[in-house]
């Protein structure tokens, strides 16, 4: 009873998010990037709470951990919302010099500020990004081609990511200050070190396999999927880009109001996603079951992934 009480809680929660949303911004007077650390923040604590019940059958929601959830949404980095006009963020575009596949970009953050730097890469490159800063509270985090939710956070993974990218596009890294040290001013000289490396995986041309008109997808088709906060099967819609006839695609999957999750396949096999949640998957006959983490599970058919 307590566990399904606090699933329609947590859904009721994110679908009220956009008003939640224009009330901070309106009354409240918080800044937009900020919204974004209490949604992360929010979503860990639930992730979390929802773990311990299954663990713990005596499991209360007790005063300790309002606090413990508190204190994150004092302290979880910028993960989202620079859709939003913000004077506070700064898109810089990176470029390697010909023939290098690595540059090193140098600069001060201070207080609220934070920066994008904007990576166009590839599917199946692995993106390497290392800081260097004087200041503790200073991480990057990554977010994926069109997307404000972080693939990699740093302040709870720490300076330092390398991973295959699963999808092609602009890739932004997002240096910033946490939350603690951004509301004291504090300021931070870092140097970021970006690294692209490998082959990336090229789409089939539209005169081998057909896309679907104004899209860069070859076919899309309805997979059966759980989702966080919800232990129900439910349909979502799955798109894909072939690389090959041999089992390499990436599988875009959509559902809500316009969350998505990319995945990579490689001959067959799950190579990539853009999620913080440790990946694992499954091969079946005719599907392959892929699991982000304890909450997200996704039968991707195989007739998607190869065309056949």
């Amino acid at each position: 009873m307590i566990s399904k009480t606090l699933h329609l809680l947590f859904s009721k929660i994110f679908a009220a998010q956009s008003a939640i949303s224009q009330y901070a911004l309106t009354e409240l007077e918080v800044t937009p990037q900020h919204i974004s650390s209490i949604w992360s923040a929010t979503q860990t604590v639930l992730i979390v709470i929802l773990h311990d019940k299954r663990r713990n059958r005596n499991f209360v929601l007790n005063r300790e951990r309002l606090v413990v959830a508190g204190a994150l949404f004092l302290v979880q980095p910028v993960v989202g919302v620079a859709a939003i006009a913000d004077p506070d963020r700064r898109a810089e575009r990176v470029h390697f010099a010909k023939g290098a596949t690595s540059t090193v970009v140098k600069g001060p953050i201070k207080g609220d500020h934070y920066i994008d730097y904007q990576l166009r890469a590839g599917a199946g490159q692995t993106l390497s990004v290392e800081m260097k800063t004087g200041n503790a509270s200073g991480y990057f985090n990554i977010n994926p081609p069109g997307s404000e939710v972080a693939m990699f956070i740093g302040s709870t993974s720490g300076n330092r990511f390398s991973g295959v990218l699963p999808m092609d596009g602009d890739y932004s890294t997002r240096v910033y200050l946490m939350r603690n040290a951004a509301r004291r001013k504090e300021s931070a000289r870092y140097t970021l070190t970006l690294d692209v490396s490998g082959q990336a995986l090229v789409a089939i041309p539209p005169a081998q396999d057909a896309l679907i008109p104004g899209t860069p997808f070859h076919a899309s088709a309805k997979i059966a999927c759980t989702l966080p906060f919800d232990a129900k099967t439910k349909e979502c819609g799955a798109f894909v880009i072939r690389r090959g006839f041999d089992g390499t695609a990436t599988v875009e999957v959509r559902w809500g109001e316009g969350f998505k999750r990319r995945i990579l396949f490689v001959r067959h096999e799950m190579i990539a996603a853009d999620s913080t949640e440790p990946t694992v998957f499954e091969r079946r006959s005719n599907f392959t079951i892929v699991r982000l983490g304890g909450d997200e599970r996704f039968e991707i058919q195989e007739a998607l992934v190869t065309g056949g």
